[in-house]
């Protein structure tokens, strides 16, 4: 199962300076944080164990503190698509708040990854005390939702080329460091991972990655995107269509 390769990693003590800054904890009292971590615990998860699978029942809610997750879904015809990477700071695994009894994809660390892990109790505990937690996680659900349709209207309406433009400005928005070459895209992802994400297939994909590389304004490698010229990418995801 998926939580068995699990490992608690030792810390000291959970401070309220681990999550004072985080999205989902904006404008509670110091209390309130306090509170929160009462019943919090971290969770370890090594690169390449998942965190939960699709259809598990959903007892636990997290937030990233460290490391990256891609969150996937196997669609009734057994396509499976990347909704999501979850990026340091961000919510995620909370069905309870979406009226789920189960999680909806499954969620891998791309890279060794800290959460911290609440039973679902604590949520309508710390949600009906601390209202502001239950609106923030709505923004965040809201803001998803927006990326969603977004996704959607593209994968509808666009040319391959465009979709996947779309996609790798995404991951540079969420994840890109800027170096000397260029912005890096600063966790492992591979072209099946872009292929998975604009509803396409892994040639396809490499055909495109290619020919921008080709380009010049597009570095690859194994699992690895380096964008040399962020402008035209955002000409190609921003042309007109026919």
């Amino acid at each position: 199962m998926a939580a068995n390769h699990h490992r608690d990693r030792i810390v000291p003590q959970l401070d309220r300076t681990l999550i004072a800054d985080l999205p989902l904890f904006d404008g509670l009292p110091p209390e309130a944080l306090d509170e929160a971590l009462k019943d919090a615990r971290p969770l370890h998860c090594p690169r390449g164990t998942h965190v939960f699978e699709q259809g598990a029942a959903a007892h636990s809610f997290f937030v990233l503190l460290h490391g990256r997750l891609r969150v996937t879904q196997v669609t009734p015809e057994g396509q499976q698509i990347v909704v999501r990477f979850v990026s340091p700071g961000d919510m995620f695994g909370v069905a309870m708040a979406l009226q789920r009894a189960t999680y909806p994809g499954t969620a891998t660390a791309v890279v060794d990854s800290l959460a911290l892990i609440w039973p679902n109790s604590a949520w309508q505990t710390l949600s009906t005390k601390y209202p502001a937690l239950a609106l923030n996680a709505l923004r965040t659900i809201g803001s998803r939702l927006q990326e969603a349709h977004a996704r959607i209207r593209e994968i509808s309406t666009e040319e391959v080329e465009q979709r996947v433009a779309h996609a790798v400005l995404r991951l540079a928005d969420e994840a890109g460091r800027d170096t000397p070459g260029g912005t890096l895209i600063d966790f492992p992802i591979s072209r099946q991972d872009v292929a998975e994400m604009t509803g396409t297939t892994l040639h396809t994909v490499s055909r495109v990655l290619s020919a921008w590389e080709a380009a010049g304004f597009v570095e690859g490698g194994r699992q690895r995107i380096m964008i040399r010229d962020l402008s035209r990418l955002k000409e190609l995801a921003e042309a007109p269509r026919d």
